[in-house]
This record gives C-alpha cells, structure tokens and sequence, in this order.
C-alpha cells in the first residue's frame, strides 16, 4: 500500500490502465495509507469511505485518472451526499445537495474521493488549527504546523496518504502548506478554475482560486488540464492556454529574465532561511542560464493592509451571512471560534462602500505593478517569511496582544500578492533548512502565464529534484 500511494498521480493512472493494479485496489490502498499516517497528522477530518468504494464501481475505465484516489479541502467543495464543514460548528450537520463544478470534473476525470481534509474555521488562517477538529500536524516535525489553510491537503499528500489534494488559496492557502509540507502549489490566474454553480468569485473581488498540492510539477499541470475552463456565467474569463498545461512540462522555458528579492512588496521582517533559500535559487537560475537580477515590483503599499484585510473581513462575513441564508441557521457566538466571530463583528460595523474602495485600491495597486512584468518574465522570491512554525504561533497572547495579528499578516505576505493581482504563482519545494524542514521558494509569472512557470518549474525539478524526499511517519 504504501509504494502505492508513493507513486505519483499520473504513475498510479498508468498501473490501472495497464492492468497491474485495480481501481479498487488502487482505493483500498489509499484507504489504508490514511488509516495508518492519520494518527500521526490528522488530515483528513471527514472520511468517504464508502462513497469512495461506491464510486469506484461506476468507473467504465475510460476516464484519464480512472481510479486515482484524492482528498478535497472542507471547503466550498461540494460532493453530492457527503457532510462539509468548513472547519465550522456552525455547518455540522449540512450535507451537499449537489457536487460543485469542479468536484464534478474530478469525478468526470476518474478521480475517486476519498475524504475531506482539515482546514481553519472559513479558510481564515495561514494553519490548520481548528476547535472543531483540532491541529494538522507537519509530517516533518509533528510538533509545527503543516500551514494553511489548505493544510489537511498538504499534510496528507506529504506523508503519502494520496497523490493529489484539492486546495484553494485566498491569500495563499494552496502555496503556504505546499512551501511548509515540501509540495508543489500553484495558484492559478483568476479564473483559471471554475467556482459554480453556486459561486461566481466567492465574495472576495477575485482573491480565491481553485486547485491542488502535489509532489510533481507534472502531476499540477495535468490537474489544471482537467480542470480549466470557465464554466457558464463565470465573471473572469482568463485567456486560454496555447496548448495542454502537461506539455509545458518538460518544454524549454528559454532564456528567462528572473527578478529575485528576499523582501514582499510591502517591507516585511523575513528569516534567514528564507532570504537564503531564494538567494541559492537565483544562483541555480543563472547557472542554468538565465538572466537573474534582484528586483521587486514598486507600488505605494501605505494602505495595503487596509485593503486586504477588508475585503478578508467581508469574505469572512459574507460566508456565514451566505451559510445562514443556505441553510436558514441564526449565527450566534457559540457556533464559531472567537477569532472568527470577532471578524463577523468587525465586518458588520463597516459600510457596504468600504469594501468597494478596498476593491478600488486593490485593483490600482495591481496596476501599479503590472509593468514590472513587462521588464521580467517572472519573479522569484520565498514562499513565506518563516519557515513552518510551530503549532500555537498564531495564537492570542495577551502579554503580546497585537502580535497574532502581525504574524497572521506577515507570514503570507509574499503569498498575498498574485491574490491582489490576479497572477499565477507557484511555490517548488527547492531547498531544506538546518533543522529538516521544507522551505519554499516562490515563481510569480505573468497574468495568464501559468506556461511560463511550469517550463522553469519543471527545469528545476530536473535541476534539483525532491519527489523521492519522504518524511518519517509510522
């Protein structure tokens, strides 16, 4: 079971094509790998066993991923039958009507749901530490967090439970456990992957995006081929790809002019890890020949906290105004975590105008940008400011009462970012510190350039690979 599930996504497609390996087989291992490492990190919160088994016996063998087992993030993926939480007490009990878009291309793809993943109450913190469920744990130091808030789905493909996870990322919550748990992450252009029927940009002026972690570049770029694509009435429209996202892997990205800083647009304290971490990373892009220079995008960020934090707190407050309207419950404090409830107070003390000028200013720091990728193909930077911390550095402290708030802002400040703009980015798990632990480094490309990203992403996979780097668990 486990040289199963450490096969990669298209490996394991290829075994039951061929005939080595059952699609049931091919679950029952999964089913067994989480059963085993769950104890140890505590991923998947909401287990689909049955359904998964279920599934498996519609399969015609035809599908690309025929049989391939994965995870989806508790959050906005909808699974006919099957409970979702959202990390909340407010939603136990609530079982989807229908499956969501991109819930239903996974299905249509071959892909058999295994279970939910951990993730903070409402996606609302960079770690997956949630009242409901309790930590995820980081498969390479149990006592750190795995990152958030996709963080179930980075714990579990790390310590080998699946392949591949669904993640979504607002500010980050896709490349933060990716860079913390050792993966691949990539957030897509705005658009790139559908949110329907029941959603066209979740409240958030265009800050979330849909997809997955994994261990290959190869294995992220055939996902987002069975996945992108607007579906109807989508309110982003970004342009097509020129070709299959999977054949850029492998593709020559030519002669790139790389931008570097160890510093986010807006000034942030980054540790030493990090700031080396990106440094080693332009050596090996100019030794692989291209163009590399320190340089970052310039833009006035005096307010940018200001802006994306109001547009968070109304994504927030729109989701439990949403949920009391889809499910006809009375929020009330005890259905949430203080911080959660403290963000649904806070949102309702502001003005409907002021979310539409936090739109405003975002949207004119975004152009504000833009022409620094006229002058450079990507930029490259860390992942996150510190490499994974441990479990309760987000917490309240009242002997420090504002530093949960800073860590909470500044540890996805690089991640932040392409969310504003609406770029693609991709964090490679490219270097490892002192202590053992993944450090992420970070691609940003262009508005509708995910190609670009993955020919160098995969180049450097070549470069310096890290798919056979396991943690020890169990």
């Amino acid at each position: 079971m486990r040289e199963l599930m450490r096969k990669t996504m298209a490996e394991q497609a290829a075994l039951i094509r061929a005939g080595e390996v059952s699609a049931a087989e091919m679950v029952d291992a999964a089913i067994g790998e989480i059963e085993r490492l769950n104890p140890h990190v505590n991923a998947v919160v909401i287990p689909m066993y049955d359904i998964a088994r279920d599934a498996v016996k519609e399969l015609d063998g035809k599908e690309a991923f025929s049989g391939v087992p994965m995870l989806l993030k508790d959050v906005l993926a909808e699974y006919a039958g099957a409970p979702m939480t959202e990390g909340s007490r407010f939603l136990q009990g609530y079982i989807s009507p229908h499956d969501s878009e991109l819930v239903a291309r996974y299905r249509r793809a071959g892909f058999i749901i295994c279970g939910k993943t951990n993730s903070p109450e409402f996606a609302s913190k960079p770690t997956t530490e949630p009242e409901l469920y309790g930590a995820t744990r980081n498969p390479w130091d149990l006592s750190r967090s795995a990152g958030g808030s996709s963080g179930g789905s980075g714990a579990a493909v790390a310590s080998g439970m699946v392949s591949v996870a669904h993640a979504n990322d607002g500010g980050g919550s896709t490349r933060v456990p990716a860079a913390a748990c050792g993966l691949v992450g990539l957030k897509n252009t705005r658009g790139r992957n559908p949110l329907g029927p029941d959603y066209g940009d979740v409240g958030a002026a265009g800050l979330l995006s849909e997809h997955v972690v994994t261990r290959t570049v190869l294995d992220n770029a055939l996902m987002l081929d069975v996945t992108a694509g607007g579906d109807p009435g989508a309110p982003y429209n970004p342009p097509p790809p020129l070709r299959p996202f999977a054949e850029e892997v492998g593709a020559p990205p030519g002669r790139l002019r790389i931008a570097f800083s160890d510093q986010p647009v807006a000034p942030t304290p980054v540790h030493d890890d990090c700031k080396a971490a990106v440094r080693d990373i332009a050596k090996l892009c100019e030794e692989l020949g291209h163009t590399v220079e320190e340089a970052r995008p310039i833009a006035p960020t005096d307010n940018y906290n200001e802006f994306f934090s109001t547009i968070w707190l109304g994504m927030v407050g729109w989701m439990i105004r949403d949920w009391e309207r889809r499910t006809g419950r009375k929020p009330a404090p005890e259905h949430f975590e203080a911080h959660t409830w403290k963000m649904f107070a806070m949102d309702a003390k502001r003005r409907p105008s002021d979310f539409l000028l936090a739109v405003q200013d975002m949207h004119k720091f975004a152009r504000q940008v833009a022409p620094f990728f006229d002058d450079y193909d990507v930029w490259l930077t860390p992942t996150l400011t510190e490499p994974p911390p441990p479990l309760g550095w987000f917490d309240f402290d009242r002997a420090h009462p504002h530093q949960a708030t800073e860590r909470l802002e500044q540890y996805p400040r690089f991640t932040s970012f392409a969310n504003v703009t609406g770029q693609p980015a991709i964090s490679l798990p490219l270097c490892w510190n002192d202590a053992g632990l993944p450090i992420g480094v970070q691609f940003t490309g262009r508005y509708g350039d995910e190609a670009t990203l993955l020919r160098i992403a995969s180049q450097l996979e070549i470069a310096r690979p890290w798919a056979q780097r396991w943690p020890q668990l169990g």
